[in-house]
Order: structure tokens, then C-alpha cells, then sequence
């Protein structure tokens, strides 16, 4: 199979032929803005985390059917930084879309930064799962802003050879037996939840919600933590994809919590590691698409919703399936690899099923960005982080 980052899409159906190869009808190709006619080019600026970027040759692919040229900025991922950005920086201005974890919505929207998506515009929302199309945090005061493009569930990627067993419990993060050779993200929304996880079905805190901790919860999470690094049990607190990347692919650890694309990405370069199946539970997320203020002001609105719709579309979930391990919440993927000989839709199928598995299958506890006690969550991060 062909590498298809290297590789844009190159077909000889028709730009309309191979829409309704995926079953798109023509009200659907209309608004992905697939016409006779095409204006004048303009720039889309999406901000996001870096896994979720598919390559300059990929993005071609959306380029050509939407007349557009597609501007990919890492965002980090880190959802304090971005929030700084959109509401106090300029990035609600500087970027027309973001891909950000899901649950950041709500201040986004109290503070007027982003738009509510014109569902009308999206037709093929309405081919997302229904448990996904129905995620709270999506919605504010009745209006959806938030719009799920890509689910995971996250837990830990190891070296089996290094740490010698099959693992299936975040306890081979805090065992001394491995100290100064495991790490945690830098990142309180994703490592106090695993944390949590690992506390509660372990029966060692009482903690009723692991995403969403009381104060009390909260400081005995965090003293445990901070414990450990005290010890030395962790290596580092790894920040953004290509650090994460890099402890695995040199094997500076033996185990970390971490994105499962990672781990994937790792496994190409020779690496044998694993991805855990962790008997507390998966930290489950998703990524939502949100519509930057200043793409009104750019005359972007509509260009953007026509973006969000080809995500949905099939292409940008075989690329995501195949090279990430993520996946868009629909069939759509499956649809379209019957369509593109560099793709098998047995494999596709069953890069969906496996993530469906976790979520349905097995525990899954939600990520929070925004939980209750947030302010202490970042007052108690920046105690770890200065130790």
C-alpha cells in the first residue's frame, strides 16, 4: 500500500463522479462547493493539534474540490495556551477554524470568540453515530459549536521488551520498579485523569468522577502525583506530538500515557511497542471543529462549512484511520476506500471497530477541559510543574 502522505489524491473520475461514489447527492456537491465555476481562491487558516494534520500533499485533496488553500498550524493541544490565545491573544482572529479538545466550547462561546455551526450546512452530520451527533459539551443554550470530527480513547504505550510483561493497568506508570523511566503528558486535562482512573479502580482514593474531581478528590490525586515526581518516578511531563514521539522512538521510556498515533507512527520507524488495554479504563475524547469570529469578517463562514462537511466525507477519515489510529464518527471511511485502490476497506473497517470496541465495549471515562474546580486543577499543576 502506498505511503498517502506523500501522495495527493489523484483520480480520473470527475470531481462530481467520485462525490457520488460516496453517495453524496447533488444538493450535497453543491455545498461542498464543487461546481462548474470557481471563484476566486481563498485561504482557510485551521489551528489544531498536530495529529490531526494529514500533510500538505493530503490537503490538496480538499484544496482542489473546494477552490481553497489550506493554511495547517499546530496548536499544541494544551487546551491553557489556547484558551490564552483565543480570548485574550488574537487567534480568534488570526486562525478561521480550530481543531480543539472537545469541552472547550463553552468559554469560547461565553466569550464570544467563536460562532455556532449552521447544521443545515453540514449534511453529512447527519451520518455521525448518534451517540456522538448528542456529546453535551457540543452544545450551548441550544446551539451546536462545537462538531465532533475525530474520537479516541487514549490509555499507554510501552515497550514490551523493556518492561518485560504484557501491560493492562496504568499501574506501570507509578511502579518504582520502573522510576525514571516512564513519563506523563504535560497536560493536567489528560495526566490527572489517568491518575484518577488508576486511583479509583484501584480502590487506593475515593473519587466518584475522574474527569470532573471535588477539591478533596483533587488534592489527593495531585499529592500522589506529586509524590512521585518527588522520587523521581517520572523521566519528564512530555508536551506536543514530536516530544512524545521522540521518547518512544529513542526509547528514553519504557511507558507512557500517550496518543495512540504515537504509538503507531513509532511502530513504523521499527519501534516494538504496544498500545495497553488497560483493565481501569480509557480516557475518552473527542476533536471538535469550531468557527473562528473573524471568519465572518473574512467573508470565511461559508467556505468553512464546506471544509467541515469533507471532513466528514470519507478521505480525511481513511487518512486518519490508517496513519493515526483516530477516526471521523461515521461509515463514511469505509465507503470512500471502496472507491480508492490505495486503500483496503477491511482495514478501515476494522481501525473503526476497534475504537467503536472502546467505547462501547469497555470503561470509558470522558476528558474535561473545563472541569468544576479547573483554576485549582492549573494552581495545582503549576506546584508539579515547580518542584
Amino acid at each position: 500500500m502506498k505511503n498517502t502522505t506523500n501522495e495527493s489524491y489523484d483520480s480520473n473520475q470527475s470531481r462530481r463522479e467520485f462525490l457520488k461514489l460516496l453517495g453524496v447527492g447533488t444538493a450535497t456537491i453543491s455545498l461542498l462547493g464543487i461546481s462548474g465555476c470557481f471563484a476566486e481562491q481563498q485561504t482557510l487558516r485551521l489551528s489544531s493539534s498536530g495529529t490531526l494534520d494529514i500533510g500538505a500533499a493530503n490537503w490538496k485533496n480538499v484544496e482542489k474540490l473546494l477552490n481553497i488553500k489550506l493554511q495547517f498550524t499546530d496548536n499544541g493541544n494544551d487546551t491553557g495556551p489556547v484558551l490564552a490565545n483565543m480570548i485574550n491573544g488574537n487567534a480568534a482572529y488570526d486562525f478561521d477554524i480550530s481543531g480543539l479538545q472537545g469541552g472547550i466550547e463553552r468559554e469560547l462561546a461565553l466569550a464570544n470568540k467563536i460562532l455556532p455551526w449552521d447544521t443545515s450546512k453540514i449534511p453529512l452530520l447527519k451520518e455521525s453515530w448518534d451517540w456522538v451527533k448528542n456529546i453535551p459539551h457540543c452544545f450551548i443554550n441550544g446551539k451546536q459549536y462545537g462538531l465532533p470530527v475525530i474520537i479516541n480513547a487514549d490509555s499507554v504505550i510501552y515497550l514490551p521488551d523493556e518492561v518485560g510483561y504484557k501491560v493492562d493497568s496504568y499501574e506501570v506508570l507509578f511502579n518504582p520498579k520502573f522510576k525514571g523511566r516512564v513519563a506523563m503528558e504535560d497536560s493536567w486535562i489528560n495526566s490527572v485523569i489517568f491518575t484518577a482512573i488508576y486511583l479509583k479502580e484501584n480502590s487506593l482514593l475515593p473519587i466518584n468522577i475522574p474527569g470532573d474531581l471535588t477539591e478533596t478528590e483533587l488534592g489527593g490525586v495531585m499529592e500522589f502525583m506529586i509524590k512521585k515526581k518527588k522520587e523521581g518516578q517520572f523521566k519528564t511531563f512530555w508536551k506536543g506530538w514530536e516530544d512524545g514521539l521522540r521518547l518512544i522512538r529513542n526509547k528514553e521510556v519504557i511507558a507512557m500515557t500517550g496518543w495512540e498515533p504515537i504509538q503507531i507512527e513509532a511502530k513504523k520507524s521499527g519501534i516494538n511497542c504496544e498500545y495497553a488495554v488497560c483493565k481501569e479504563g480509557y480516557e475518552g475524547w473527542t476533536n471538535d471543529m469550531v468557527l473562528h469570529v473573524g471568519s465572518e469578517k473574512k467573508g470565511l463562514v461559508d467556505i468553512a462549512h464546506k471544509f467541515v462537511n469533507w471532513q466528514l466525507s470519507g478521505f480525511y477519515g481513511c487518512v486518519m484511520s490508517e496513519e493515526k489510529g483516530y477516526i471521523v464518527p461515521n461509515n463514511l471511511a469505509v465507503d470512500y476506500a471502496k472507491t480508492d485502490k490505495r486503500y483496503n476497506p477491511d482495514l478501515i473497517q476494522s481501525k473503526i471497530q476497534h475504537v467503536k470496541d472502546k467505547f462501547l465495549s469497555n470503561k470509558v471515562y470522558w476528558q474535561n477541559t473545563r472541569p468544576k474546580n479547573y483554576k485549582l486543577y492549573e494552581d495545582w499543576w503549576t506546584k508539579l510543574r515547580n518542584i
